[in-house]
């Protein structure tokens, strides 16, 4: 089992990083095999609803995402991470969720289908539970659940030093870590023991607008 972990930061070894790092070192040492993925520096364009995935499966800008798209199919949990900028998750990583997730639903890949998922957040001092709540969302909507942990998924600190020194962060990170580890155990034993995934209704979109 392995679980794909996205740094939505544009510093590949900075705050936000720290802390998947301790995810993800406690995920190796559950025995998950983990991979940090860097969103990079790129400027990434906002999803401009061309629809062109819906046709050839791929975002019709070639950049980071359909580099994410191609490892999504293998990975079977998912930590996406992001600094606060302006109380709200990075301009980066929005059109980057926003993008992926909606490639992957136009494409009917469902590569997301019930993976499960978390969201952590760095910050120096506030807007974090903001930035989780809508990190969050992309989850509930892609019927993935969501792993928690015993307090909200947050590190505090300006430097990577000064989340080290973050000690109730970090074991949140790792408390986090352990409970993702649980479910995929416990997912993988079901699936063996052949509980079947629930019966998929066709999907009904209605619009608020009536004649």
């Amino acid at each position: 089992m392995n679980v794909l972990l996205v740094n939505g930061s544009p510093h590949a070894n900075g705050c936000t990083y720290t802390a998947l790092e301790e995810v993800a070192k406690t995920l190796n040492t559950e025995g998950i095999e983990t991979q940090i993925f860097q969103v990079g520096t790129k400027p990434l364009a906002g999803c401009i609803a061309c629809k062109t995935c819906a046709k050839n499966g791929r975002c019709v800008f070639s950049d980071s995402v359909n580099d994410f798209l191609d490892l999504v199919k293998d990975a079977d949990g998912f930590i996406f991470g992001s600094p606060v900028h302006y109380a709200a998750a990075s301009g980066a990583i929005t059109s980057f969720m926003d993008r992926a997730f909606y490639t992957d639903l136009l494409a009917g890949r469902q590569s997301f289908y019930l993976k499960p998922a978390a969201a952590i957040v760095s910050a120096r001092r506030a807007g974090t539970t903001a930035t989780f709540d809508q990190l969050n969302k992309y989850f509930t909507i892609s019927e993935m659940p969501v792993i928690s942990s015993r307090y909200w998924n947050m590190v505090h600190g300006a430097t990577p030093e000064d989340v080290k020194k973050d000690l109730e962060g970090l074991q949140t990170m790792r408390v986090l870590a352990r409970n993702m580890a649980w479910f995929l155990r416990c997912k993988e034993v079901g699936m063996k023991a052949g509980v079947q995934f629930p019966v998929k209704e066709e999907r009904i979109n209605t619009n608020f607008i009536r004649e």
